[in-house]
């Protein structure tokens, strides 16, 4: 099992449309957790749309500041944003560099969500290579 912590500025958007999204896809074999680096106070409601287009409700999220306990936890640490977390040693580390979704309609935060699927299946793949 692996520990996967997603992390962007605000923990509004792509951090957590990428946390929920690894949730679905993983079910119990890996864990999930979002951060941002300068947390904002709630959801993009479009972010929210976008999953519950999937049958995803995110509207449950509060946003969370990035601390090092989070990082601890974490195994992989994936930056949706540029400039949004450090480079940890010992861990694995991507960035992902996704667009910002905030302020956009839904026709582009659902591209945004698709690439994000995308990119977690791809990631899942390659957890589950790795650990057999």
């Amino acid at each position: 099992m692996a520990n996967v912590l997603f992390v962007c500025v605000g923990n509004q958007g792509r951090s957590v449309m990428a946390e929920r999204l690894f949730r679905e896809a993983a079910g119990s074999a890996h864990e999930a957790r979002s951060a941002g680096a300068a947390p904002g106070t709630e959801v993009h409601p479009v972010a929210v749309e976008a999953l519950a287009e999937l049958g995803i409700d995110a509207s449950d999220h509060v946003p969370r500041k990035l601390d090092d306990e989070l990082v601890r936890w974490a195994d992989v640490v994936v930056a949706a944003c540029d400039g949004a977390c450090p480079v940890v040693p010992g861990k694995r580390n991507e960035n992902w560099r996704l667009p910002d979704p905030m302020g956009q309609p839904i026709a582009e935060v659902r591209v945004v969500r698709d690439e994000i699927k995308r990119r977690v299946d791809t990631l899942l793949d390659e957890l589950a290579f790795a650990n057999a």
